[in-house]
């Protein structure tokens, strides 16, 4: 079995590899890669991501036939798949931080601005904050007894047509989504490679995971 961290120009990867590796069964094998067929042949994908939207967007579009190959992968041969941070966030219909840039589609749901009630919260939401309203799941198992913290950095958060495919969320002056998830794709806007041992659970979760 092979996991694939897709290597798209968003960020190092470095510390996201490290982790999935930490944390693989025996036989799993880790690999980082951006191009098509890399996409194609994993039988797990991870799409990281880290800045804006449409850069994201972007660096994935001048990769050739990767956006196909993910449709391909993912929704036609249902690999499992785990969004991190911009990652999650292009599974959504549409991004609008500065301007709208289409997304994936695969989660109805449009990313839009944090503006949070208390003018006392900053943003960018960073930093540690509690897991809430965590869903049954097989990628969550083990993390829904409200005493679990994840690591965020972010400005802009998914929000859902369909509320039943929120899996988490966190309070930050407002109900900002945590996770999200449908058939046999998750997405969380925390990065699990910096949260510690609930984001190596979570990892482990994903790893022996069979939608």
């Amino acid at each position: 079995m092979s996991t694939l961290i897709v290597d798209y120009g968003s960020g190092n990867l470095r510390s996201a590899a490290k982790a999935f590796e930490r944390m693989a069964p025996p036989g799993e094998t880790i690999r980082v890669a951006g191009d098509a067929e890399a996409i194609r042949a994993a039988d797990r994908i991870v799409l990281p991501g880290v800045g804006a939207f449409g850069d994201c967007r972007q660096g994935l579009e001048a990769v050739p036939g990767a956006i196909e190959a993910l449709e391909e992968a993912v929704i036609g041969k249902g690999r499992p798949f785990l969004g991190i941070c911009v990652g999650m966030q292009l599974m959504a219909d549409e991004g609008r931080e500065h301007g709208t840039h289409p997304g994936l589609g695969w989660i109805p749901g449009v990313v839009e601005a944090i503006r949070p009630a208390d003018p006392g919260l900053k943003v960018p939401h960073m930093g540690w904050n509690l897991l809430a309203e965590v869903a049954e799941h097989p990628v969550f198992a083990g993390l829904g007894d409200g005493r679990h913290y994840a690591y965020f950095v972010h400005s802009y958060h998914l929000t859902p047509a369909d509320p039943t495919q929120r899996l988490a969320s966190v309070d930050y002056g407002q109900r900002l989504t945590a996770a999200v998830g449908r058939d046999n794709m998750v997405g969380v806007q925390f990065h699990p490679e910096k949260s510690q041992a609930a984001g190596l659970h979570l990892i482990a979760n994903f790893l022996s995971w069979r939608p």
